[in-house]
């Protein structure tokens, strides 16, 4: 008799599973242990060792394993396996939403997160600022292998598939999108500071920023398509030709197996709208121009479709908030959207602090827009300071919701596009379909996405809540990030302030907790980990402006007044590197990953 058990597994991609199978003779003696019928499995199917360790293959299914005995070969047993793909880390804050959680960390947990388990492990240097949130893909099939990947990409245009179990090893593929000898460079902070090239009609308003340090290459988070096994990814360069200069974005797709473009990669945006502002054709057209616009927003993969979206350099005039839909596949344009096409200087500018734009499941596409014009609420089509629903692909704004004071917003500058929305779960009371977003003003909006309640004179008392938030000086603490979600909670970490809990019940927010710690500018960004409901840890990462140390914060998510981590607590060990404004963690695979200036830094168990 041969007997096998669990009789029935599930896991993800990332998790292994032991088998144990049972003779007369003893637990695994004398049998054979097969995958699909294959005697210790393959790639394709997953492969079982001798003492019954099956490792899932990378896509999901479900796959069968038998134990035969060696002495009788008639007799054996079988059970099922069912693996679901475990998408990694594929977009920043970690999916559509941009809830910010990672529910299958089946490692790190409140109990172990302490500075004497836990803490850096090694760091990979790598050519440039690193401002996006690194990817992470499991069992990624490069070169016979299968190796879990993190993808980093660089402002020195590189993007490195980093092998997260081999710390000693040379990256697994690197790729470079600049060309010196042939003219191709990144873009030095001094062309977006003061545009050189720049000759069209409006004003170009120069001097005193210092948004992105010293070159400018790839600014905004890539995005990755599991299933198609691309990761797209847009690069700024300057690129002098023939004693000419031009200045392109660059979508790029790239095959996560080998670094390799796939057809249709690097070809330059473009895109017109009917409009008045500059940089314009002189006949009613307002242009995309590469220089003057900023690519800090995440890029954003739904259906098919790709959006990325614009703002500025500080505040660098002309510009506008732009977002442009590419067909994944074919990278073709297939829509735009221009949030201020009438304006004397534009502006409405979306950037979110480096957050993405969201989408939901019925192909919607939620944005925030930035200070400036402001008249849909008249007929027009400017939308600044507002939160916009656009249809995916064609990017028509379908809904919108701009506060009363959007005039006086504009006018002191507390915009709402320095915080990016979040979609929250469906409700079982009031409105199904919330979505929360806060920006400068650090007032926080509920909005009914089904019906987002527009501009309403006077108040905003046709959304479902507008709420202050934590109280800095005279008013509340500016928000520069993007919120997280947990277990019926929200997520916050106010400049000048602390990381805010608040409870989300009957449809509405209200405050909970805080961190005993304070954030200087600009806040932070949190994440959650957790294993579903459980162990959930909300991380934050202090960068201070940039420059400075980057500080790793962790806490207790049930309670984010109970600091269980901090990388200042052991500096000498778990010192990040110098910060980058608006980072934000990767935690996946029982391991925190952490980008900064030439560096990238991984965290996890202490051995």
């Amino acid at each position: 008799m041969v007997t096998l058990t669990p009789a029935n597994a599930a896991i993800s991609t990332l998790e292994t599973q032991t088998f144990t199978a049972a003779t007369e003779h003893g637990t695994n003696s004398a049998v054979t242990l097969k995958v699909d019928g294959i005697t210790g499995g393959n790639a394709q199917v997953g492969v079982i060792s001798a003492a019954g360790i099956y490792i899932p293959p990378p896509s999901a299914g479900t796959h069968t394993i038998s134990a035969t005995s060696v002495e009788a070969p008639s007799i054996s047993a079988e059970v099922t396996v069912t693996v679901a793909l475990l998408r990694g880390v594929l977009t920043h804050h970690n999916d559509n939403a941009r809830t910010g959680q990672n529910l299958e960390e089946k490692v790190l947990t409140p109990a172990n997160v302490r500075s004497t388990t836990f803490g850096k492990l090694f760091s990979w240097p790598v050519d440039g600022s690193v401002y996006a949130e690194p990817l992470y893909v499991a069992d990624v099939p490069i070169a016979g292998q299968l190796h879990n990947v993190l993808f980093v990409a660089t402002e020195h245009n590189s993007v490195y598939a980093l092998d997260v179990d081999d710390p000693q090893g040379a990256p697994l593929w690197h790729v470079s999108f600049i060309d010196p000898a042939n003219g191709i460079t990144t873009v030095p902070f001094e062309d977006e500071a003061s545009p050189p090239a720049y000759t069209g009609p409006g004003p170009v308003v120069p001097g005193g920023c210092a948004d992105v340090d010293s070159e400018i290459g790839i600014t905004s988070t890539p995005v990755i398509d599991a299933a198609a096994g691309t990761l797209y990814v847009v690069a700024k360069t300057k690129e002098q030709i023939n004693g000419s200069i031009a200045y392109e974005y660059r979508l790029h797709a790239l095959d996560i197996t080998t670094g390799s473009a796939k057809p249709g990669s690097g070809r330059p945006l473009r895109a017109a709208v009917r409009g008045t502002t500059a940089p314009n054709d002189g006949h009613g057209q307002v242009l995309f121009s590469a220089l003057l616009q900023n690519q800090r927003a995440a890029l954003l993969l739904t259906g098919n479709v790709i959006s990325i979206a614009f703002g500025s350099y500080c505040d660098i005039y002309p510009y506008q908030g732009w977002v442009l839909a590419v067909d994944a596949t074919t990278l073709d344009a297939v829509g735009q959207f221009n949030s201020a096409p009438n304006a004397d200087v534009g502006k409405g500018g979306i950037w979110q602090s480096g957050g993405g734009p969201v989408a939901d499941g019925n192909g919607n596409v939620f944005v925030a827009t930035g200070d400036g014009p402001f008249d849909a609420g008249t007929g027009g089509n400017d939308y600044s300071d507002s939160i916009l629903r656009l249809n995916n692909g064609a990017l028509g704004v379908t809904d919108y919701f701009t506060p009363n004071d959007q005039q006086s917003m504009g006018e002191t500058d507390t915009d709402l596009a320095s915080g990016g929305p979040l979609l929250l779960p469906d409700q079982s009371v009031g409105p199904p379909h919330l979505l929360l977003s806060a920006g400068k003003q650090g007032v926080f909006y509920l909005i009914n996405r089904d019906d987002m309640g527009a501009f309403q004179v006077g108040s905003d008392s046709q959304i479902v809540q507008s709420l202050p938030g934590e109280v800095c000086g005279a008013g509340s603490c500016p928000i520069f990030g993007a919120a997280a979600y947990f277990n019926n909670r929200v997520f916050v970490a106010t400049a000048h302030g602390h990381l805010n809990a608040y409870s989300l019940t009957d449809g509405k927010i209200a405050p909970a907790e805080q961190s005993t710690n304070v954030y200087r500018w600009p806040g932070a960004t949190p994440v959650i980990s957790a294993n579903g409901t459980s162990d959930g840890v909300a991380w934050a990462l202090e960068t201070n402006g940039g420059g400075e140390p980057a500080v790793l914060h962790a806490y207790d998510a049930a309670n984010v007044a109970h600091e269980i981590f901090s990388s200042n607590e052991n500096s000498a060990r778990d010192n990040p590197g110098p910060a980058i404004k608006f980072g934000v963690p990767t935690v996946v695979g029982g391991k925190v990953f952490v980008g900064s200036q030439f560096q990238v830094s991984a965290f996890g168990l202490l051995h």
